[in-house]
């Protein structure tokens, strides 16, 4: 299993602490009834941490009008909304959370130059919360192509206290490619074209990088 660079020292460290700790407790309270359920629970704790950073090889499809989910979990939000930061004007919003247990890793949606980053300081309400994305920690990047542009919105959640991002504007990215990662639950928005069509429904289960949110039609029609 492939771990993400981000989860490195976290590993190390939390390695480093279950070991002398149950060194302690084994050498001074080897009869201790509760020693092995927590020597059980740490381990379990320390496998949870390491999977949280796996950072699985994905294979994104070909095709220049797909728009790929950036982030794996659970598609909860489909609607039309007024873009506010940007755009000033109607998108679609599609919104994908993620919980502790899902890979955590950003991938771009669509290859394409980042024409807008910004990072937001704010709250730290679930992500689930319908103003998680206007008042939570977050970060706004729009990426344009020859074709179009939609933003993508990493959003802290309730556990989820660092967003980690690798891109500037003018940066050139091919589709699928890391852009980011959100320590535990989160959630991450996408604004599209009003022109695309959808290819998920509330409640799927998505996976970053591989699968196709929406296809864009031809505006022309």
């Amino acid at each position: 299993m492939k771990i993400h660079k981000e989860g490195y020292k976290i590993i190390l460290v939390s390695l480093l602490s279950i070991s002398l700790l149950l060194f302690f407790l084994y050498r001074f309270y080897p009869d201790n009834h509760y020693l092995l359920p927590f020597s059980i629970f740490s381990l379990a704790m320390f496998h949870f941490i390491v999977s949280f950073f796996r950072n699985p090889k994905r294979f994104t499809p070909d095709g220049d009008d797909y728009i790929i989910c950036p982030a794996d979990g659970k598609v909860v939000v489909i609607e039309e909304v007024y873009e506010r930061e940007y755009f000033k004007d109607k998108r679609l919003q599609v919104s994908v959370f993620m919980s502790p247990a899902n890979v955590h890793v950003n991938r771009s949606p669509i290859g394409g130059e980042v024409k807008y980053f910004k990072y937001h300081p704010g709250k730290y309400l679930v992500a689930w919360h319908p103003k998680s994305s206007t008042d939570n920690e977050s970060t706004s990047m729009v990426i344009e192509n020859d074709s179009f542009e939609i933003m993508v919105r990493q959003i802290a959640g309730k556990l989820a206290r660092r967003i980690v991002y690798y891109v500037e504007e003018g940066d050139e990215l091919e589709k699928g490619m890391e852009f980011g990662f959100i320590k535990f639950g989160s959630r991450i928005d996408l604004y599209l074209p009003l022109e695309t069509k959808i290819s998920v429904k509330i409640g799927d289960k998505v996976r970053g990088g591989e699968t196709i949110i929406g296809v864009l039609q031809d505006i022309d029609e």
